[in-house]
C-alpha cells in the first residue's frame, strides 16, 4: 500500500497547548520526519494553525488522534502527498489570474 508522505492541515486550536508544544507532539509520532506549524489567525479563545507534516509513512489517524487529544480540531485537509517521492504543486496557465 502506498504511504502518505505529506499532510497539510488547517487546524483550530485553543491557546494551550502552544504551537511549540503541538509541533513537538506531532514531530514525535512514528514516521514523522518534520513538522511546520504556522499561526494564521488568533482570536480571543482560539488560534487557526496551518500544519505541514512530512515523513516516510504518515498515519493520518494517528495525526488526527494526537491533534484531537491536544484539544484541537482539523477544519480541513488541504493537501495530501503520497508515493515514492514528493510532488509539489505546479502553477499552470489556468491558475494565473486567480486570487
Amino acid at each position: 500500500m502506498t504511504e502518505i508522505r505529506r499532510l497539510v492541515l488547517d487546524v483550530l486550536k485553543p491557546h494551550q497547548p502552544t504551537i511549540v508544544q503541538l509541533t513537538k507532539l506531532l514531530a514525535a509520532l512514528k514516521g514523522v520526519e518534520g513538522v511546520n506549524c504556522t499561526i494564521d489567525e488568533v482570536d480571543q479563545a482560539t488560534e487557526s494553525v496551518k500544519i505541514t507534516i512530512e515523513g516516510t509513512a504518515l498515519k493520518y489517524e494517528e495525526v488526527e488522534d494526537s491533534i484531537r487529544k491536544s484539544g484541537a480540531v482539523i477544519h480541513s485537509v488541504d493537501s495530501v502527498s503520497a508515493g515514492k517521492r514528493l510532488v509539489d504543486r505546479v502553477e499552470t496557465p489556468m491558475d494565473k489570474g486567480k486570487a
